[in-house]
């Protein structure tokens, strides 16, 4: 069988205050086609299909019309999506009962039962093939918040109930497949190892806990796609565990990343090949500098005029990154004043004052509020405040006071 794996769509999306609606809708379309094209069996969408726990209306509007339209195009296409640490898991099983009459299958949390029991049977979702015949099973596992892993019946440590929500999953389906058919896992997660973009990707460590070890994933699954990190990987160097990146960049971070959706060929239980299915990028993100002013409002003038035979929706969002000897109260007008009429969309301006560091060109930081964790800007307040790094136990009470905050975020 043929499977298609995606991740981290960020639907309703900004990019410093822009909207990434254009670029949602140019992808969307581009997946429509190659899933008319390819005809896999199944598509696989491993978590932070929104940005966050609140999308906007447009943003869902996108996911629904996506998942209708492709249903009416592929009648026996399987979806199966989960929710990420971005999701409200009960906000994207809410409309689950629809969703099924169109053979997608949404999870966003895990249940259990009495004395510690996983609910496997709701999270083992099968696949068909082109003859209407189970050819796999989805292990479908949805970004797990402490307050789903953790409890009397289950015991304190994250990481060890995360293990065994997988160790009591994976039990299930090995009991449930049959001979041939594929064990298939879909996962939110991050995976030790695994190089992340700091840009856009909010931590999923809490606490003390660790990034997950690939041994989780029992050698019986034949293939585990991973959503989190942005940048398309694999994970301790195995052909089966992958994470098949973003769609878009998110960031200006995110530049160099190839972006693209993994085409998964399987022979029974045998991985038989990945291949990346690369995305088309709707606009480029362009970022000038470090440099000075005078050098780069030069850079600035040398870039393209506006054509007005181009849809502007594709003008390049750009970064401006400047160096500076002293404050200038004029420095935004004077970079708008030498994009008059270029072919650009600004949006960031960074300033670095060559006095204020000792740090050399690929050193240097550019750091704005929007960027921070808020276990970042907790560490920053605490040691403006009492002159010392605050302290491990601290910020390990800190992180769950913050999830405590994100779960009732996500109360429907």
């Amino acid at each position: 069988m043929r499977l298609f794996h995606t991740s981290d769509w960020h639907l309703g999306q900004s990019l410093h205050g822009q909207e990434r609606d254009f670029e949602h809708a140019c992808f969307l379309t581009w997946l429509l086609g190659q899933l008319h094209l390819r005809q896999p069996d199944a598509l696989l969408i491993a978590g932070d299909i929104f940005d966050t726990v609140n999308p906007p209306v447009k943003a869902q509007e996108r996911l629904y019309q996506f998942i209708v339209e492709a249903h009416e195009q592929q009648p026996k296409l399987d979806i199966v999506m989960i929710a990420g640490n971005h999701d409200s898991g009960s906000r994207i099983e809410l409309p689950g009962l629809l969703m099924r009459r169109l053979r997608t299958h949404a999870l966003g949390r895990v249940h259990w039962l009495d004395e510690g029991q996983l609910d496997a049977e709701r999270l083992l979702i099968p696949l068909t093939n082109s003859r209407g015949k189970v050819a796999a099973w989805c292990l479908a596992l949805p970004f797990l918040r402490p307050a789903e892993v953790t409890g009397p019946q289950l015991g304190d440590d994250y990481v060890q109930g995360i293990t065994q929500v997988h160790q009591q999953l994976i039990k299930a389906a090995m009991a449930k497949r049959k001979k041939d058919q594929a064990l298939v896992a879909i996962s939110h997660a991050h995976m030790a190892g695994g190089s992340i973009s700091e840009d856009s990707e909010r931590s999923l460590i809490i606490g003390n806990a660790e990034a997950l070890p690939a041994k989780l994933f029992d050698p019986a699954i034949s293939y585990v796609a991973l959503g989190h990190l942005h940048k398309p990987q694999k994970v301790s160097r195995e052909e089966r565990i992958r994470y098949s990146g973003s769609p878009i960049p998110l960031s200006f971070a995110e530049i160099g990343y190839p972006h693209q959706v993994l085409e998964i060929e399987l022979e029974g239980s045998q991985l038989v090949s990945v291949e990346p299915r690369l995305v088309p990028r709707a606009v480029a993100l362009q970022r000038i500098g470090p440099a000075p002013l005078a050098e780069l409002l030069e850079q600035l003038a040398e870039l393209p005029v506006i054509d007005l035979l181009e849809d502007p929706n594709r003008q390049p969002w750009l970064e401006v990154r400047v160096r500076l000897d002293e404050p200038q109260p004029d420095l935004r007008q004077q970079i708008e004043s030498a994009l008059q009429g270029k072919a650009v969309r600004l949006v960031r301006i960074s300033a670095e004052y060559a006095g204020r560091s000792a740090l050399d060109e690929d050193q240097l930081q550019f750091v704005e509020l929007s960027q921070m964790t808020p276990q970042d800007l907790f560490s920053r307040v605490w040691e403006q405040a009492y002159g010392n790094p605050v302290d491990e136990q601290t910020l390990s009470d800190f992180a769950l006071l913050l999830q405590d905050v994100q779960l009732e975020e996500q109360q429907p």
